[in-house]
């Protein structure tokens, strides 16, 4: 089997965005990669910078990375991995958009090896371990429903928490500090000391889904908006109210910074999602600075990379909850990861995920069933784009 084209897809063309296609205002545009081969089995993968501002960044490095595996044989997936990490130069300096394209294109690899032995890739990664996948709804901040919301007020991040009970979650993930009392995101800084009107915010609603949910998991969500040290203010009054874990309470190009809040939170630690490649976990690993990894398959490396990472971490009893914040082939694909791996925590559903016009993109919409997930049976990772996810799509056709 050879690989003939590749076709980079990147979702929501403009000028025709839907307007809710957006979570927290923030412009939406997954990128797939579909790639095929002589014996017209193609495989559908998926770049992890869908927002922020890398689209277009991912969407090119796809392209480029593209050329580099015609005619190779995509049933040799750690051979087409290496080429590009080694093979394209810059591979070997990690990074969001470089892993991106990586990932793209592994994923979609897997796809192929699954339809090609008409099993699911689950199967081909060592079998089933988790035959339920527990999950939360994450992204409290942003409302629990079709359209997305800016909360501001201590009662609406109750309300919001009362709607992913009513839909059967026992888990919750919340940012309490990215809008401010006008519900303006990042209206105001979390680093330096956090005053105390700005703390006493945070803790309220934090407060008021614990009143709302007294049996809830709540994991609590930074971004990176906070540092060391107003994360260690912020961490030490949230102790109280029982959090399952803390996520990037700073950004993770210092891990030492990890280990200094882990030493002064009681709350278990988590971050990953902006790290790279097991390269990029080691030192988190080594000086046990976390508790849960993070990593996203749709740009820590794809499928190969992040198996690899998640059989690293159990080595250091660290638990993990794949990140998932794109399109519906990023969720199909670490629902396939999880099912396999032994220190499997939980699974994000994220806001995004609700919004009809991203599930269109696919032809499956595997959702939660009483806050938990089926592992998807159908040969590959089990995910199609639709034809109104093309027909409205920027395409390039690698061939």
């Amino acid at each position: 089997m050879k690989i003939t084209s590749v076709e980079i897809i990147r979702s929501f063309k403009e000028p025709s965005i839907p307007a809710e296609v957006a979570v927290g205002n923030v412009p939406w545009h997954p990128v797939f990669v579909r790639i095929n081969t002589d014996e017209g089995i193609s495989g559908l993968g998926e770049v992890g910078v869908a927002y922020g501002n890398a689209q277009r960044a991912g969407f090119g490095m796809a392209i480029d990375f593209a050329q580099c595996i015609l005619g190779l044989d995509p049933m040799n997936n750690e051979q087409i991995w290496d080429r590009l990490h080694r093979l394209t130069f810059w591979g070997m300096g990690n990074g969001g958009v470089i892993m991106a394209g990586m990932s793209g294109i592994d994923i979609a690899l897997w796809d192929i090896r699954g339809k090609a032995l008409g099993v699911p890739v689950y199967q081909l990664l060592g079998g089933k371990t988790n035959t339920k996948l527990r999950a939360y709804a994450s992204q409290l901040q942003f409302d629990w429903g079709k359209v997305s919301h800016s909360l501001s007020k201590p009662e609406e991040y109750a309300e919001a928490m009362r709607k992913a009970m009513a839909d059967g979650f026992d888990a919750v993930k919340v940012d309490p500090v990215g809008f401010d009392k006008n519900g303006v995101w990042m209206g105001r800084s979390s680093r330096g000391i956090l005053q105390r009107d700005q703390m006493q915010l945070a803790i309220d609603r934090v407060a008021a889904m614990r009143e709302a949910g007294p049996d809830v998991d709540i994991i609590i969500e930074l971004h990176a908006l906070t540092d060391a040290t107003t994360s260690v203010q912020l961490g030490r009054e949230l102790e109280q109210l029982g959090c399952f874990y803390y996520e990037e309470p700073t950004q993770p190009l210092n891990a030492a910074l990890f280990r200094e809040i882990h030493d002064k939170v009681n709350i278990p630690i988590a971050t990953g999602e902006r790290v790279y490649t097991r390269w990029g976990y080691r030192p988190f690993f080594e000086d046990h600075s976390i508790n849960i990894i993070q990593p996203d398959l749709c740009n820590v490396g794809g499928i190969t990379e992040g198996k690899k990472i998640c059989d690293y971490a159990h080595v250091y009893d660290i638990g993990v909850q794949v990140h998932c914040c794109g399109g519906p082939v990023s969720a199909s694909a670490a629902l396939q990861l999880e099912a396999v791996i032994p220190n499997f925590v939980i699974h994000e559903l994220h806001a995004s995920a609700l919004i009809d016009d991203n599930i269109q993109l696919c032809t499956k919409d595997y959702a939660a069933k009483g806050g938990y997930f089926e592992v998807p049976e159908a040969p590959g990772i089990g995910q199609e784009l639709t034809d109104r996810a093309l027909h409205n799509a920027e395409i390039v056709v690698v061939s």
